[in-house]
């Protein structure tokens, strides 16, 4: 199996990320041994999750796998802060005092001593990126934390993070992870040149879209009874356009006349792009984690790529996965 150098550090990953969102929400912890044993197996080292996933049971899952199987080094454990983890009014967001509190927290669930990678969830406008950015570099100081990236920003307040990292001498961002696929494409157009030119490391999310490049749906209005949207609806409902039914399908059409498995082709197609490190994937079953392993020593077949772009062209979209992103205006209509 090859392995991907992440951004400009020393690490090297394997092409592919363990996401972590469906433990516990609703896949038992004894599944998720399951699949991350299965993971590990395959030669995936890197597990993201967050300590809003399942209000931190995600992370507790992790920590009790961890110490179970004594993996020690051997696994990479990204996690991130952002989301409300209590009611008060500074339970929540990217203040000095939320970050420092929420990485105890984590530590603590995970049953570490360190996080290899400590992502913002989100951008928080409303707070200085020098008072953020300080409270991670004290976190690495202290050797809690040994890496630092982002999730879901806009090109220009990544561009402004390094920036303000240089002027302060603090820590920088290695990474950012942002949603991708072939129905979202809109990274492309600065997302993707920023990180390549800044090196830093594109992790991407929702590579299936929902499911809709595996050719799950028949129309936007009759989720598969098992899906995200089924289970939760809120902004996973809203990502499922009739459009993006529409496409998705003609897609899965093209990937087993070609020979393949829709789902296995819709991860391929993100990781042959421009600057992509490595795509999430995030199995709610074994089954599902085991169909993602065969990603790991699989090629996108170059000569399908002019047809995915007559579905999707270059920077565009037909069913936006920004919907969670407050800073996002571009609305579908």
């Amino acid at each position: 199996m090859r392995t991907v150098k992440f951004g400009r550090t020393g690490l090297q990953i394997a092409p592919l990320i363990l996401g972590t969102d469906n433990f516990a929400n609703p896949t038992p912890e004894a599944e998720c041994f399951e699949i991350l044993d299965a993971a590990r197996e395959a030669g995936i080292n890197l597990i993201d999750t967050s300590n809003s996933y399942a209000k931190g049971e995600a992370e507790r899952i992790i920590g009790r796998w961890l110490k179970a199987r004594k993996t020690g080094d051997e696994m990479l454990i990204a996690t991130k802060v952002f989301y409300p983890t209590g009611p008060g009014m500074n339970e929540r967001g990217l203040s000095r005092m939320h970050i420092m509190s929420a990485c105890e927290a984590s530590l603590s669930r995970l049953g570490l001593d360190c996080i290899d990678l400590y992502q913002t969830h989100r951008p928080d406008m409303r707070v200085g990126l020098d008072e953020t950015l300080r409270a991670l570099d004290d976190l690495v100081g202290q050797g809690k934390v040994r890496y630092i990236g982002t999730s879901t920003e806009p090109a220009w307040h990544l561009v402004e993070s390094l920036l303000t990292s240089q002027q302060h001498r603090l820590v920088q961002v290695i990474s950012e992870q942002s949603p991708y696929n072939l129905l979202d494409r809109r990274i492309e157009s600065e997302l993707v040149p920023a990180c390549i030119r800044h090196e830093i490391a594109l992790i991407t999310w929702s590579p299936l879209a929902m499911g809709m490049l595996a050719g799950r749906y028949s129309s936007a209005d009759a989720p598969p009874a098992d899906s995200r949207i089924a289970l939760r609806g809120g902004v996973y409902a809203e990502r499922v356009t009739q459009r993006g039914v529409e496409v998705g399908n003609q897609f899965a059409a093209i990937a087993r006349d070609a020979g393949f498995d829709p789902a296995q082709l819709a991860v391929l197609w993100v990781l042959n792009q421009p600057g992509i490190t490595a795509p999430l994937i995030g199995p709610r079953t074994l089954a599902q984690m085991q169909a993602m392993i065969p990603v790991l020593d699989l090629a996108f077949p170059e000569e399908l790529s002019a047809r995915c772009d007559a579905l999707v062209p270059p920077g565009s979209v037909v069913a936006s996965f920004f919907n969670s992103a407050p800073w996002m205006r571009w609305k579908i209509v």
